[in-house]
């Protein structure tokens, strides 16, 4: 009996033993194993942060940093923590409240007018945005994704416990706030909730103060512009737009583990004009992700990336600083004084040549490899200013947002007569030596009688006059004669070889312009006035009639003519550089876009005619003793009975070796001589830092 009873309680002692065994395995495992030694029984979530990489640097040809980045503070939720807080619809409404006593936007995706009566506005959003909200509507309030705006709205505020006793506005401004935070549980597998980029100091301290669970500050980046100059071309940084995200959502890279990532997130900084958005792939960094575990209260626990941040490539422009800078002041220095020339004139009194100037351009390429140094348009912009004066530049007399380097096509005038003296000679209807006598009105048609510009000035003619002498003094009775014994066919050939009216493959959108031929001609009118007249032929050889190019393509014009015939891309790519200036990734290789055959004789006579230009003709004034010689040829362009004349130049220097192309272009400027003194100033700069500096690298460049 006694050992029965010895038997039964060691039974019972080995159970007791096997069930404290078997809880305190239990007890290791959740305090142990399952939180990696964390046993203060605090809950904990687990949030992913996007850490945005830094953007690459954009640079001159000389290594000055044009385009970088600055430290900055984005706002950022924890949505665990805000929709674990107490009293969370209040503290919200406090910081909306504040974000409008302070003017402050943020980020707001819930696609529901700002106020009543609520409207539905998806369209203003990506399809991946909608998509989210499809399926939030099916997860969340669980409500019918066809309901009306103002009964969803009246679901949502039951659905989130928004008081009655709110305004339409302060509950659709909280509810946005709920959504985007809903979204990342569960809904989406979005990264945490940014509610307000690049914010200021005084929002930053203003929304700290507030203490609002879960919120705050992320360390980040924002584009910087250090220079004035180049605002056309340059461009800015925002927010990706719906088309946008269609163009780069499918975009990857390998990441250091092989696997295929997405290089782009819905809410990434994209360039949205200019080289910003030209070069965006090179330019745009792959973000880092970081997990983050904390606590209810928001205190962080342990913090780690799951992809590190990578930093963008820095691309160095063919733009050189120094020439940039002399184009634009140079340009708005000469146009403001011509417009100054029109002040306190009485009326009736006739007003100077070049007193209704109003905008203008200047292009200047390297002549051996289509890279553009320089591309000024004027009025022009403050890129670090531009978002705060977006609305008054929209305004702004003259439109200074108008890149009218690209943008903009005008008649040539004089300009093009180079064109007309190679297809003259190369289709053998002159030689360069054969004269014509300038008798100053051309009357070969009646009721048709064009006068040269000389005759309408002093009341006589040239003369005999030849290709080159024609160029010289701008003689449009040599070409009225000329164009009236060619076939339209060879003249638009030519110039379309030359460049005029084609694309010139820049990385920037451009207008393509237009020569004038019957083609251009029909497309533009209708009726009799579609027939192609010999005065039609006459006025174009002038530059005038139907022409329009852009600044842009009088530049590749003028190198192309100093190729003789070789026409290159235009391009403003220098070379693409790694994030930390170690190595060069890839440098701009020219490209062949055209070739013209111009022979000895057509090659001699046109470039003849232009030195002729600089050392006795039109240019004179400005180039007849200059230590460089150059090629030049004056433009004035004619916009409408008695409207003010458009000026042009164009040059090409040095004369024996091209090196350097040059356009401008003045809108109501007058003569295009008064132009050829910003050619001088530009040729000025150009030559000055080849003979006289070293060139340095700027800080953050490589040699």
């Amino acid at each position: 009996m006694e050992r029965m009873t010895r038997l039964r309680a060691g039974i019972v002692i080995a159970v007791f033993c096997g069930i404290l065994g078997l809880f305190a395995l239990k007890l290791y495992d959740l305090q142990i194993i399952e939180t990696g030694g964390v046993v203060n029984n605090q809950k904990t979530f687990t949030t992913y942060t996007v850490v945005k990489a830094a953007r690459g640097e954009i640079l001159d040809c000389n290594g000055n940093v044009l385009v970088t980045n600055r430290a900055s503070y984005d706002l950022v939720f924890n949505h665990y923590v805000i929709c674990s807080a107490a009293n969370r619809n209040a503290r919200l409404l406090e910081l909306v409240q504040l974000c409008r006593e302070m003017d402050i936007d943020y980020v707001d995706h819930l696609p529901i007018s700002a106020d009543a009566p609520f409207t539905d506005i998806s369209s203003q959003f990506s399809a991946t945005w909608q998509e989210y909200f499809q399926s939030y509507l099916t997860i969340k309030p669980e409500v019918d994704s066809d309901i009306s705006a103002p009964l969803l709205m009246k679901q949502l505020r039951k659905y989130y416990g928004i008081p009655e006793t709110w305004s339409d506005a302060d509950a659709r401004a909280v509810i946005g706030i709920r959504y985007e935070l809903d979204l990342r549980q569960g809904v989406t597998n979005l990264p945490n909730y940014v509610f307000l980029e690049d914010a200021n100091a005084d929002a930053l301290a203003a929304i700290l103060e507030l203490n609002v669970p879960g919120l705050k500050a992320e360390a980040t980046v924002t584009r910087v512009y250090n220079t004035k100059y180049a605002a056309h071309i340059l461009g800015y940084v925002g927010a990706m737009n719906a088309s946008q995200w269609e163009q780069y959502k499918d975009l990857t890279y390998i990441n250091e583990e092989g696997v295929e990532c997405d290089l782009y997130t819905m809410d990434a900084l994209v360039g949205q004009s200019g080289l910003e958005e030209t070069f965006e792939t090179y330019l745009h960094g792959i973000d880092g992700i970081r997990k983050d575990v904390v606590a209810v209260d928001g205190t962080l626990i342990s913090s780690e990336y799951t992809v590190k941040p990578v930093a963008g490539k820095n691309v160095e422009l063919s733009i050189d600083l120094n020439l940039q800078a002399t184009a634009e002041d140079s340009l708005e220095k000469l146009l403001t004084e011509l417009r100054a020339t029109g002040e306190g004139l009485e009326e009736g009194e006739e007003r100077p040549d070049g007193a209704d100037a109003e905008g203008g351009a200047v292009v200047v390429m390297n002549v051996k490899t289509g890279q553009i140094l320089a591309c000024a348009s004027y009025p022009t912009y403050d890129l670090s200013t531009f978002r705060e004066n977006y609305s008054a530049l929209l305004e702004a007399e003259m439109n200074p947002l108008l890149n009218r380097a690209l943008r903009q096509t005008y008649p040539p005038g004089s300009t093009y007569k180079m064109s007309m003296v190679i297809s003259g000679i190369d289709s053998g209807t002159v030689t360069r030596f054969t004269t014509v006598f300038d008798k100053g009105v051309y009357t070969a048609y009646k009721g048709f009688n064009p006068k040269c510009l000389h005759y309408t000035n002093h009341g006589y003619g040239h003369g005999d006059t030849d290709a080159m002498t024609a160029l010289e003094k701008s003689c449009n009775y040599y070409f009225y004669w000329l164009a009236d014994r060619m076939d339209i066919d060879v003249m638009d050939a030519t110039a379309k070889a030359l460049g005029l009216g084609e694309y010139t493959g820049v990385e920037l959108f451009e207008y393509p312009g237009r020569r004038a031929n019957p083609t251009t001609k029909a497309q533009l009118y209708t009726g009799d006035d579609v027939r192609w007249y010999p005065s039609d032929q006459i006025l174009s050889a002038i530059g005038q009639s139907d022409n329009r190019f852009t600044p842009l393509q009088l530049c590749v014009y003028t190198s192309t003519l100093a190729n003789r015939g070789v026409r290159y891309q235009a391009s403003f790519m220098g070379r693409v550089l790694s994030s930390d200036y170690s190595s060069v990734l890839s440098e701009y290789e020219k490209v062949i876009m055209s070739k013209l055959q111009i022979s000895d004789e057509a090659y001699a006579a046109y470039t003849e005619g232009m030195r002729r230009v600089a050392q006795t003709g039109t240019a004179k004034a400005y180039f007849s003793n200059y230590p460089i010689p150059i090629a030049a040829k004056t433009g004035t362009a004619e916009t409408g009975p008695e409207l003010p004349a458009n000026g042009a130049f164009v040059c090409y220097a040095p004369f024996d070796d091209p090196e350097i192309a040059v356009a401008v272009y003045g809108e109501k400027a007058g003569h295009g001589s008064t132009m050829a003194q910003i050619g001088k100033e530009i040729l000025d700069a150009y030559f000055a830092d080849e003979i006289h500096g070293d060139v340095t690298v700027g800080e953050g460049g490589i040699g």
